[in-house]
């Protein structure tokens, strides 16, 4: 399975029939959340931030789509209003590796750029960011 987004709880998006795939070499920024200390003789001590210390985000593309399926996602990016979560399934295999094995993460998008490139073709641009919720 391609990296995919579906609705939470698993189902698809309203308006597709298939869990909505991103583009290939989308990108994950970790920021590990973190206090630290600094003493004058150049020692540092560092704790985790909390249970879930690990900050993500993804920044995803969907590009030269149908009109339709832009709009489709602007609508579902819309009604969540950057509030409401939904599902981001990773693809995690690896070279030579003969599982597809994935993992699904809860992500809320606060933010998306819509681009028009030609014709009935557009682009969506995105920011993902995990959040550690049931």
């Amino acid at each position: 399975m391609a990296t995919a987004i579906t609705q939470n709880g698993g189902s698809n998006i309203s308006g597709f029939s298939a869990p909505v795939s991103v583009d290939k070499g989308f990108q994950i920024k970790n920021s590990p959340k973190i206090h630290s200390i600094s003493f004058g003789d150049g020692y540092e001590q560092r704790l985790a931030d909390g249970i879930n210390n690990l900050q993500q985000t993804m920044s995803v593309t969907f590009n030269l789509r149908p009109k339709a399926e832009i709009d489709a996602l602007i609508d579902f990016f819309e009604d969540l209003g950057g509030v409401t979560k939904f599902q981001m399934t990773i693809d995690k295999d690896t070279a030579g590796s003969d599982t597809n094995a994935t993992r699904t993460i809860k992500v809320v998008c606060k933010n998306w750029d819509q681009t028009y490139n030609y014709d009935n073709y557009y682009s969506l641009s995105a920011t993902f960011q995990r959040v550690y919720e049931a």
